[in-house]
């Protein structure tokens, strides 16, 4: 077992720390009061690399790893928890197409998505289908060399901004295996969009619901073949969890890198607050729980990377554990900072807001216990 990052990593790393501290640190709470999406601080990003980290190189990809894309989103939501956030969806969009799509689709959408010249969204999530995701209604019926669409997709992430719309759609029988992948484009007829949606956080990414009405999408849209989107959809999760978790965990460190500095310069009772055990304690605890959390992300990208049979399970415990801890770690140093961590003046309260949806999106911790479980019992 390897503990140390190669060269490469850390260069990979201290880049995406320094675009944080740069580009993204600085403007994260203009961007969360107005619900500013940061279009062109997200194509500095692309000029990096980094709107197609584990895309192939030959359409512009980086081509890099899950454990590289980790250490890239641990470093970028230091800075944004969202923004950093949305970039992992577009990734994941990105990385559908690059894996499953022929080369006409691969040459059509991904030069342009690894600049940001074109932004993806990801559509699996349905008003009445979350968690149960085999459930979904979404329904394209084939009308000559066209499918036609009806139904709604729901808290979509870029959803009225983004340019193409990876969906998981209905082309045949009920449950997983009638689940096929389109590729909707905007400005295609039928397809709209709900009113932005008013968030806890997350607010320098716009989600909104979309909505298909009679949506003609040509048939060379359709990635991969008919009944396989749900495959598709689920290892496209199995990464999207570990991303969310590196988000997850990056603000968490970033909050107790706060705590840390405001228990040297706070004092109360003539003494810092660092002086005080209970404060100690609540410190160590916190650390100890950021580096399990951190290990256990960090073995998950290595399986998935090595598609080990066990890698779902790891991605799941490690998405399940891993928001947990950085919740409770950022709540943590909210509360160190007592009623100055409640007033916006800090971040505290932002990173708090932030990661709460992370513990419900790209399945809701409880289905990650349920996956966990499945996978344990099956021998």
């Amino acid at each position: 077992m390897r503990f140390e990052l190669g060269d490469d990593q850390r260069a990979f790393q201290d880049m995406a720390r320094a675009f944080a501290a740069e580009e993204l640190e600085p403007f994260a709470a203009d961007w969360d009061r107005d619900a500013f999406f940061p279009v062109e601080t997200l194509r500095k990003a692309a000029a990096l690399g980094l709107a197609g980290i584990y895309v192939k190189e030959d359409v512009g990809g980086s081509a890099l790893t899950r454990l590289d894309a980790a250490l890239v989103f641990e470093a970028l939501s230091a800075g944004c928890t969202s923004t950093a956030a949305f970039l992992s969806i577009h990734n994941m969009a990105s990385w559908m197409i690059d894996t499953f799509g022929d080369e006409v689709q691969r040459r059509k959408w991904l030069p342009r998505l690894t600049t940001m010249e074109i932004i993806a969204s990801y559509c699996l999530t349905e008003p009445s289908s979350g968690s149960d995701a085999a459930s979904l209604r979404t329904k394209a019926v084939r009308d000559g060399d066209h499918y036609v669409l009806n139904g709604s997709k729901a808290f979509i992430s870029g959803g009225g901004t983004s340019d193409i719309y990876v969906c998981m759609v209905r082309t045949g029988e009920a449950g997983a295996k009638g689940i096929s992948c389109l590729v909707v484009e905007k400005g295609m007829p039928g397809l709209s969009f709900g009113t932005p949606e008013k968030k806890m956080g997350w607010n320098s990414q716009p989600t909104a619901q979309v909505n298909f009405e009679d949506c003609r999408v040509p048939v060379g849209n359709l990635i991969g073949k008919e009944g396989e989107g749900f495959k598709i959809a689920m290892m496209g999760l199995d990464g999207g969890r570990l991303n969310i978790g590196a988000c997850a965990l990056g603000t968490a460190q970033a909050a107790f890198n706060r705590a840390k500095a405001y228990l040297g310069e706070r004092q109360q009772f003539g003494k810092p607050l660092a002086s005080f055990q209970a404060l100690q304690f609540k410190l160590a605890d916190m650390a100890t729980e950021l580096e399990a959390a951190r290990l256990l992300l960090y073995q998950a990208a290595t399986k998935v990377d090595a598609k080990t049979p066990d890698a779902t399970m790891h991605a799941a415990m490690a998405k399940r554990f891993v928001t947990d801890v950085s919740f409770g770690v950022a709540n943590e140093a909210l509360q160190i900072h007592g009623g100055y961590g409640y007033l916006n003046d800090f971040p505290l309260e932002r990173h708090v807001r932030d990661l709460r949806v992370h513990q419900i999106l790209e399945g809701t911790n409880e289905i990650m216990r349920v996956i966990i479980a499945r996978e344990l019992l099956k021998s």
